[in-house]
């Protein structure tokens, strides 16, 4: 027998999927009419976001699903204070790039994306056998500061359980001006349709129903802080260090901005400086 509380996540689930066709749609139509200074590559939005979390902060369900989905445990805004610090000094490069840049890591070795933020330090430790055109791509992001200064723009809290950073305009919309593939998707942590906690994930484009919008990661991420039920699509390349945890579940404490489990998050998290090492 189907309990209340699994019926209200598979509506989340079944929202979140909507949500992401709708919003696909209205961004391709969005680059259609800056074809005149877009090229090829870019008219295809790279940096897209994890399932629903897509596009700019708006509502754009219709009644009916509102309806369908609203519950007696719809949580008020949370006024739970920042604890996070001011943003240093500085500000956003906007960059971009033609074409994915050349392999220069070590395939064999591993590295750490260390995630100067507001709220701590987040360390990412990166296999580069695992996902290597993703582990390459962040290395050199970083090393040109592609995510210094950038906020981490979108927490969800229904449904599935993420921090999404990696969009220098903060939307949901920015990208690097690459593509790079999809990687890993066949890791053994990803059983069930589950992203457990601690997992960092490539945000992509693609869509299910139509299986369209693979090998559309950029650079846009999401950090998982609770195991999250999610398909096996979008590339898994990091793990959270214990200490970055703690970080990520205090921003996931303070809440997001909508109280509907999707918005921007309460806790300032700007990524201050973003490094990539060899371990």
């Amino acid at each position: 027998m189907v309990t209340q509380e699994q019926r209200r996540r598979q509506l989340a689930r079944e929202k979140f999927l909507r949500q992401q066709q709708r919003r696909t749609s209205a961004r391709r139509k969005a680059h259609a009419r800056n074809a005149v200074i877009a090229s090829v590559l870019g008219v295809v939005v790279v940096g897209s976001v994890v399932s629903y979390a897509t596009g700019v902060f708006k509502q754009d369900d219709d009644k009916s699903d509102a309806a369908a989905e609203a519950t007696p445990s719809a949580s008020a805004p949370s006024k739970a204070p920042d604890p996070c610090d001011k943003a240093a000094k500085g500000k956003v490069k906007s960059l971009s790039y033609k074409k994915e840049p050349a392999m220069t890591i070590d395939k064999s070795a591993d590295y750490t994306m260390k995630l100067q933020t507001t709220c701590g330090a987040i360390d990412i430790d990166m296999p580069a056998s695992k996902a290597p055109h993703t582990v390459n791509s962040f290395s050199f992001l970083t090393g040109k500061g592609y995510l210094d200064h950038t906020k981490c723009h979108r927490l969800t809290t229904n449904g599935i359980y993420v921090l999404q950073c990696g969009d220098p305009k903060g939307t949901g919309m920015g990208d690097p001006g690459y593509t790079i593939p999809d990687e890993n998707l066949k890791d053994k942590r990803l059983k069930g349709n589950v992203y457990p906690a601690g997992t960092v994930a490539m945000a992509n484009q693609y869509n299910a129903e139509t299986k369209k919008g693979r090998n559309t990661g950029g650079s846009q991420f999401f950090l998982v802080y609770q195991d999250s039920q999610l398909p096996a699509n979008y590339t898994p390349f990091g793990t959270i260090s214990k200490s970055g945890m703690k970080v990520l579940k205090k921003i996931a404490t303070a809440g997001e901005s909508t109280g509907q489990g999707d918005g921007a998050p309460n806790a300032t998290v700007v990524i201050d400086k973003a490094t990539v090492t060899k371990s």
